[in-house]
Formats: structure tokens, C-alpha cells, sequence
């Protein structure tokens, strides 16, 4: 994770010094300032901040993985890599619902909110559930 944590750190470094140039250059304009895009790149700078430390503490309490190693062959990262879910319908009820629930709130109709939430609560407990039954069983 050591690489992960160094490649965000650069990306931090350089937001860090790209935002303050941005919005110098957007101020120097006759409009003044455009707070849109630097909020937004100050956040971003936020983030990639928060993901490199949190990367580069997990880099220092963990093994070192096999990729982070310079004596690292390939076959000592062969092996179960972890388990990764079939195919499932579950992720496009739940995208279709959440479509009625915007739709609904951009035309406002309100009874297809509700409408949109329940049929939301009843796909996102499929999604959940849906390794307790059936033909993905656990």
C-alpha cells in the first residue's frame, strides 16, 4: 500500500499547489473570484489528503504485500485472493428506484417518492440479503 499512499500523496501535493493558483488566476479576471471551482478543488486537496494518510497508515501497521516488495515473486501472491460476488439483478432495482425518486422529486410528485422508497427498501434488502437464499447461499 506503500505505492498507493505515494502516488496520493504527489496528487496531493500537486492540488496543494495548483488551488492557490487557480484561484489567484480566476480573482486577476474582472468578475473576481469563481469560489465554485476553488471550493472544488479544495475539497478535492481535502480528500486526497484523507485517503494518504489513511493509506500510509495502514502501509505501516500491515505486511508488506507481495507488489510492495522488492523481492516479491509472482507466485507468492498466488492463492485465494478473496471472495467476489456473482452476477446480480439486485444493483439495477436498486438504480431504477432511486431513478423514480429523482424523477418524482424533479416533476414533484410526491406519492411516487414514496412510492420510489418503498420500492427502495425492498431492493436494497434483496441486495442484501440475497446470499442468505436462493442460489447464492451461504
Amino acid at each position: 500500500m506503500k505505492v498507493e499512499a505515494w502516488l496520493f500523496g504527489i496528487t496531493t501535493i500537486f492540488l496543494v499547489l495548483v488551488t492557490p493558483a487557480y484561484w489567484f488566476i480566476t480573482d486577476a479576471s474582472d468578475t473576481g473570484a469563481d469560489w465554485t471551482g476553488t471550493s472544488a478543488l479544495v475539497m478535492t486537496t481535502l480528500l486526497t489528503a484523507m485517503v494518504t494518510l489513511y493509506l500510509g497508515f495502514h502501509a505501516q501497521r500491515m505486511d508488506p504485500r507481495p507488489e510492495d516488495r522488492t523481492d516479491g515473486e509472482i507466485a507468492d501472491g498466488a492463492g485465494e485472493l478473496g471472495f467476489f460476488p456473482p452476477y446480480s439483478w439486485w444493483p439495477f432495482w436498486c438504480a431504477c428506484t432511486l431513478g423514480i425518486i429523482v424523477l418524482a422529486l424533479a416533476v414533484t410528485q410526491w406519492w411516487m417518492v414514496v412510492l420510489g422508497f418503498a420500492l427502495g427498501v425492498l431492493a436494497l434488502s434483496g441486495w442484501i440479503f440475497e446470499y442468505y437464499r436462493g442460489e447464492h447461499a451461504h
